[in-house]
């Protein structure tokens, strides 16, 4: 098959790496895709919401596959857009239709989907600028700390955790004001969970879905998940407490209702359903293992919980696209590698706020020597796989080109041994103001 990947960040890169392990993957495109994944596949300089280049590239290059990574070009609409060209619309393409988009292009549909199918999630209420005063009400019948998320995609950015009414308040009239553009217009005010989050992810046809491993993302910049919100820092998988007991409740209450309810409301979906959950902690009725809810939905794989995820992948990545594809996912098999895998995200100085971009990357050997990174063998990293997110190619050499830059990840016996491999791979690589956390899953 001749393959066309959409996206540019750590999460195409792991599956780019993933793709071209398929016997079926003849060739590999990846638009625009970084200084990492040309050694998967061919990059082409093309925009991922570039949609008439990518249905013209389609067609010059007899594409038989469109793999949507990001979550933009999803919610603008490409999957039906392909569908509705004469030129693209045999083309199968791995994520839902716009309407099922919505699920995270919106965080108030995406509630009352779950309301209307009976899932598991926290008491809300949605308001916009001509309701603030309301909003402020709703949050004095909260306890603290206070959730406020904007409606709209903020690059996963746009969740506020805030300790006093007095700032919850303030920031909620800042969010309707336009702190995060037309995202925030409308803003979804939530009760507190308490617990542990968890990830996790299917694939699904529309009719069946098969469960992926599953990971813990680290969403804070600093140490003792402290800071402001990032992308995700460093993931793990697997997850101590998604017991067999726990993904029993969690795929009987949630996957199985939201697949369904999709099918219940016509909604075309065929792609990844990312499910960011919590476990909230055991009370006498939930038994043991704590009961899990959703806090809430993307329409594509996490980042950086792909970089662990893919590791722990024995399927073939492409054939379950293709049981996606022709609606017989069900007749699939998953199969998880039972060793441990972990990432370790490498940031540049200053992100999530203002950084700088164009520092050459470099890797150190044990003499204390240096090189740039696209210099280093394929055997360079002991144990460990390097995923760009932020990289581009200047003059030859490998540079940041983004706020999260490099991907560690590791396989180990169990998570311990992974988290140190990528703790001392991590080491070696160097850019100015370079930045990871040393605790990722250290609350595990």
């Amino acid at each position: 098959m001749r393959i066309l990947l959409l996206g540019s960040g750590g999460r195409e890169h792991a599956l780019a790496w993933k793709i071209a392990q398929s016997e079926k993957c003849e060739k590999l495109f990846i638009a625009p895709g970084n200084a990492g994944t040309s050694q998967c596949g061919e990059n082409v300089a093309m925009k991922a919401d570039d949609f008439e280049a990518i249905k013209q590239f389609c067609a010059d290059k007899q594409i038989d596959m469109v793999v949507v990574g990001p979550e933009d070009p999803l919610v603008k609409g490409i999957y039906d857009d392909l569908k509705a060209d004469e030129r693209t619309k045999y083309i199968p393409v791995i994520g839902p239709s716009k309407a099922g988009a919505v699920l995270e292009g919106s965080k108030d549909f995406a509630k009352a989907f779950m309301l209307r199918h009976n899932i598991p999630t926290a008491r809300y209420q949605t308001f916009t600028p001509a309701t603030v005063e309301e909003g402020c009400a709703f949050l004095e019948t909260l306890q603290p700390p206070y959730v406020l998320k904007a409606d709209g995609l903020c690059a996963g950015k746009g969740v506020l955790i805030l300790p006093t009414i007095e700032e919850a308040k303030k920031e909620l009239k800042e969010m309707l004001g336009g702190m995060f553009g037309n995202a925030s217009n409308r803003v979804v005010i939530e009760e507190f969970l308490s617990g542990i989050e968890c990830s996790v992810f299917v694939l699904t046809d529309g009719d069946h879905y098969q469960i992926l491993p599953e990971a813990k993302d680290y969403k804070r910049i600093g140490e003792g998940d402290t800071g402001l919100n990032t992308g995700g820092m460093g993931s793990v998988s697997p997850v101590t407490f998604a017991t067999k007991e726990w993904m029993q409740k969690v795929e009987d209450r949630i996957i199985r209702p939201t697949v369904e309810g999709l099918k219940a409301e016509g909604i075309d979906y065929k792609g990844f359903i990312f499910f960011g959950l919590i476990n909230t902690y055991p009370t006498p009725s939930s038994g043991e293992c704590g009961d899990p809810k959703v806090i809430e939905y993307n329409c594509r794989m996490g980042d950086p919980e792909t970089e662990s995820v893919m590791l722990r992948l024995k399927s073939d990545i492409v054939d379950l696209f293709e049981g996606v594809a022709a609606g017989r996912l069900d007749e699939l098999k998953v199969e998880f590698d039972e060793r441990a895998a972990v990432c370790v995200m490498l940031v540049s100085g200053g992100y999530p706020e203002a950084y700088k971009k164009g520092y050459p990357i470099e890797m150190r050997n044990e003499k204390g020597e240096t090189r740039n990174i696209s210099e280093a063998e394929e055997n360079a990293f002991e144990g460990s796989i390097v995923f760009h997110a932020g990289t581009t190619m200047k003059d030859g050499q490998v540079v940041t080109n983004g706020g999260r830059v490099i991907a560690v990840s590791s396989y180990g016996k169990d998570k311990e041994e992974a988290l140190r491999k990528s703790f001392t791979e991590a080491q070696k690589i160097t850019f100015t103001d370079r930045y990871f956390r040393r605790d990722i899953g250290a609350d595990l």
